[in-house]
């Protein structure tokens, strides 16, 4: 594959590869930060840390905030620059993906919320439910990850396999689900706990969508091909189908 430099120098303009660079910089530099945001979410919960999901809360504030900046340096971009074929699919894709990075932040925000509820319970509670979040939180955090890889080498195969993951976080949420429901219904007083681990878990499960929504924009990006509505064997279709287009002005990834 042709290294950054040299699809930079097709461009006319060398300000627009920096301008191109430093968006994509800044959004990968926000998913760092949304990953390390549901993993500090999860730690504050099974360890009953307030301290830190207090500041994990308040870094959502700093997840909105780039999703604004990056939100408004491509519409800069496209405005100023007007590019076509794939450098325009490029602005989109980081626009959406950072739109779906904030959402996970969100989600963390939530679990945090959560975490503190259960830890300011007046007696001490079992850790009902832990080992389970615990579980399907590796999952996203490892999906968040891995489908930032993917999305910084432009590799479909990733992406792919990313989106393919959420159907085993769906399957493990709704194991969970029942295993709680009737764990609460054994014993009523411990609803409250519960109830807080099950919508823990709903954040988790939202987190994994979030992840394979950022797969199918980078399959857009690269191949150009729209699956968002599509089934993981049509995805897989178009993967196989896509090849690499002769465009003067488009720029790819590491």
């Amino acid at each position: 594959m042709p290294s950054v430099n040299d699809n930079f120098s097709k461009h006319i303009s060398n300000q627009f590869n920096i301008e191109l660079e430093q968006i994509r910089t800044q959004m990968l530099s926000m998913g760092g930060m949304v990953e390390r945001q549901v993993s500090d979410a999860i730690d504050a919960l099974i360890n009953g840390n307030v301290e830190l999901a207090e500041k994990t809360r308040e870094r959502d504030k700093l997840a909105n905030q780039m999703e604004m900046d990056i939100d408004q340096q491509c519409t800069k971009i496209i405005a100023l620059r007007q590019p076509a074929a794939s450098d325009l699919r490029l602005i989109i894709a980081i626009s959406r993906v950072a739109s779906d990075l904030e959402r996970i932040g969100d989600e963390s925000g939530r679990i945090s919320k959560h975490a503190i509820e259960i830890a300011n319970q007046p007696s001490r509670q079992p850790q009902i439910g832990y080992q389970e979040v615990r579980h399907i939180g590796n999952l996203v955090i490892e999906m968040v990850r891995d489908v930032l890889t993917a999305f910084s080498r432009g590799d479909l195969e990733m992406a792919y396999k990313v989106a393919k993951r959420d159907r085993e976080v769906d399957q493990e949420y709704r194991s969970a689900i029942r295993s709680l429901v009737t764990y609460m219904m054994e014993d009523p007083r411990s609803i409250t706990v519960v109830l807080n681990v099950m919508w823990i878990l709903r954040s988790l499960e939202r987190i994994g969508d979030h992840a394979r929504s950022i797969a199918i924009h980078l399959i857009y990006q690269v191949s150009g091909e729209d699956v968002r509505h599509k089934s993981l064997r049509e995805i897989k279709e178009a993967i196989h189908d896509s090849s690499p287009e002769d465009e003067s002005d488009s720029y790819q990834s590491e």
